[in-house]
C-alpha cells in the first residue's frame, strides 16, 4: 500500500468521523437541552418551579442511560437504527446510538452549568415581574454561556472517543479503520495515523472551545 493509498484511506474515515460527531452533537443537544432545562428548573431545592416528582422520574432516566457502557448501548439500538435510517451498521446508522448516548451528558452539563446563575439575578428578574420562561431565555442561558461551551466542547470530545470505540462493531470512521488495518491486519502506519488525526481533532475543538468560552466570560 503506498502514500496516496494510505492518505486516502485516512481522510475518508476522518470525514466519516467528522459526519458522525457533527450530526450526533446536533441531535445530542436538541434531545438533551430542554432535558437540561427541566431538570434544572423542576430542582425541588432550587428550580424555579420546583416539581419533585417529574425532577426524580427525569433524573433517574437521566442516570439509568449515562451507566450503560457504549458499546452495549449500541448493539442495543441496532433495532432502532435499522428502523430509522435501514441499517445498523455503517456511518450513518451508528449517528442514531451516538446521539442517544451523548443526550443524557448533555443534560446533565445543561443542568450543572444553569444551575450555577447567581440565584441573585433570579429573584431580581422575579421581582421585575419576569415569568418562568423569560427567566429560562434571559437569565439562565446568557448567564450560563461559558459554562455551556465549555461543557459542549466536552461532549464532541467524548463523542469523538465514543465514535473510535464504535469501529469496533462497523461504525464506520477512524476508530473502524484502526481496527480493521491497524490491528486485524497489522498495519501500525495506518493506525498511528488514525491515533494522530484523533488526538489533532480533540486539540483543536479544545482549543476553539476554550477560546470561546473565555470570550464569553470576558464580555460579562
Amino acid at each position: 500500500m503506498n502514500v496516496s493509498q494510505i492518505v486516502n484511506l485516512v481522510g475518508t474515515a476522518s470525514l466519516q468521523t467528522l459526519q458522525m460527531v457533527f450530526l450526533s452533537t446536533i441531535f445530542s443537544l436538541v434531545l438533551g437541552f430542554p432535558l437540561g432545562i427541566l431538570l434544572c428548573i423542576t430542582d425541588p431545592l432550587t428550580g424555579i418551579t420546583p416539581k419533585p416528582v417529574l425532577n426524580q422520574v427525569l433524573s433517574r432516566i437521566v442516570n439509568v442511560l449515562r451507566s450503560f457502557p457504549f458499546i452495549i448501548l449500541m448493539i442495543l439500538l441496532f433495532p432502532l437504527s435499522r428502523i430509522l435510517v435501514g441499517t445498523s451498521i455503517g456511518t450513518t446508522a451508528t449517528i442514531v446510538p451516538l446521539s442517544i448516548a451523548a443526550a443524557p451528558f448533555v443534560a446533565r452539563i445543561i443542568e450543572t452549568a444553569l444551575k450555577e446563575v447567581d440565584q441573585g439575578l433570579i429573584q431580581a428578574a422575579r421581582a421585575m415581574g419576569s415569568t418562568n420562561w423569560q427567566i429560562i431565555v434571559k437569565v439562565l442561558i446568557p448567564e450560563s454561556l461559558p459554562s455551556l461551551v465549555s461543557g459542549i466542547t466536552l461532549t464532541i470530545i467524548n463523542l469523538i472517543g465514543y465514535s473510535a470505540m464504535a469501529g469496533a462493531i462497523g461504525g464506520g470512521g477512524l476508530g473502524d479503520l484502526a481496527i480493521r488495518y491497524g490491528y486485524q491486519r497489522f498495519r501500525s502506519d495506518i493506525m498511528f495515523w488514525a491515533v494522530i488525526v484523533i488526538l489533532v481533532l480533540v486539540e483543536i475543538i479544545q482549543l476553539i472551545g476554550t477560546k470561546i468560552a473565555n470570550k464569553l466570560m470576558s464580555k460579562r
